[in-house]
Formats: C-alpha cells, sequence, structure tokens
C-alpha cells in the first residue's frame, strides 16, 4: 500500500484528512498529516517529516502532498523526493486526497497519476440554475 504524507500550511491538512475520513467512512491508516507552522524551524519540520515517511513506508512507496507550490511544505516535500520512492505533488485539494487515498493500493506512479486528475478535474465551473457544470 502507497503511503500518503500530507504537508500543509497550519491546519489545513487536518481539515482535508477529516473530511476524507467522512467522505471514505473510513481512517486511513496510510496517511499522515504534518503542519507547518511560519516559526517553525523548516530543517527540524524536514527531519519530522523524513521519520513519517519511514514510518508510512511499506515498500510500495509514498507520495507527499501540499498546500501551495513554492511554499515552505511544498520546499520541504521537494527534499523528500526520491524517484520512483517517493514522489511530491502540490496543490492538494479534496479531490486530490480522496483519489490518492481510494487507489493507494496501486503502484506508486498510478497514485501520483490518479491524484493529479482529482485535483485537476475536481475544479469545475458551476453553471448558476440548472446545476451543470463546464470544464
Amino acid at each position: 500500500m502507497v503511503g500518503v504524507l500530507l504537508i500543509s500550511h497550519y491546519n489545513l491538512g487536518d481539515a482535508l484528512r477529516d473530511c476524507a475520513r467522512h467522505i471514505l467512512g473510513r481512517d486511513p491508516e496510510n496517511l499522515a498529516v504534518m503542519s507547518v507552522d511560519k516559526a517553525e524551524d523548516p530543517d527540524l519540520k524536514l527531519a519530522e517529516a523524513a521519520r513519517l515517511v519511514a514510518g508510512l513506508e511499506q515498500g510500495d512507496g509514498v507520495v507527499v502532498l501540499t498546500d501551495m507550490y513554492g511554499g515552505t511544505p511544498s520546499n520541504i516535500a521537494s527534499r523528500l523526493i526520491n524517484p520512483g520512492k517517493v514522489e511530491a505533488v502540490a496543490g492538494v485539494s479534496l479531490p486530490m486526497l480522496v483519489r490518492a487515498l481510494s487507489y493507494s493500493s496501486q503502484p506508486l506512479e498510478i497514485v501520483v497519476s490518479k491524484a493529479i486528475t482529482g485535483g485537476l478535474e475536481g475544479v469545475l465551473y458551476i453553471i448558476p440554475g440548472d446545476g451543470n457544470v463546464a470544464r
């Protein structure tokens, strides 16, 4: 099973985890969340993230999901990448997280792909009045 590490600013990751639990109707055992506060030392948070990755790794890899590319969480995630073993995706959303968790029994490259498409396909313009959406 692919592990999923969610690194985010403040408590966004906790909120996404709680929503994913609600949607999936279960507590994903292969999910860990790490919050980053602007006052925290990024090197200490990197060490914490590395420990979380090690705890999630069961031989199938880990995908690290982070919120905003270029922020401290994504900078930490980028330092964890080990191609084919630890991959990272920025721009996490609830559809991306749910998709990653739903496909976590697949190979790492599939989980990464499904997470990205979940994020992309989760962004829709809602047309008022008739309940339709436009892509």
